[in-house]
């Protein structure tokens, strides 16, 4: 399934929200996201669909292996790029916000090369 950014986004907000939750459902991300009940659940509908997500008889959603896979680089990106912005001297809302932007767009070859200069630098 070729996902665009907006389905990258949806996988990291499950991914995140699992973290803290014991079941992540859809009004959860709605929440999270600041999105409305009829928008995310056509997204969570596509992510069905292209095997992304699963959703129980409750409407507990669950990330496949597949789903997990894309919600993990995604979100790794974002918090290199993160550590990068706070470490330059961005103040951290705004290095927070930033990286979301730029994470579904980077290269791998370019957020390698990052993460060599910031393991080189960091103390």
């Amino acid at each position: 399934m070729q996902l665009q950014e907006s389905g990258e986004m949806y996988l990291e907000t499950i991914l995140v929200l699992s973290k803290t939750m014991s079941a992540v459902r859809s009004v959860d991300v709605g929440e999270h996201m600041g999105f409305s009940k009829p928008s995310v659940s056509r997204a969570i509908g596509l992510l069905k669909q292209g095997g992304l997500v699963e959703v129980d008889a409750n409407g507990h959603l669950t990330l496949t292996d597949e789903g997990r896979r894309v919600a993990e680089r995604t979100y790794e990106r974002h918090r290199l790029l993160k550590e990068c912005f706070i470490w330059l001297g961005v103040d951290p809302e705004t290095a927070d916000s930033d990286a979301c932007k730029i994470e579904h767009h980077i290269s791998d070859a370019t957020v390698e090369a990052i993460r060599r200069h910031m393991d080189a630098v960091k103390p």
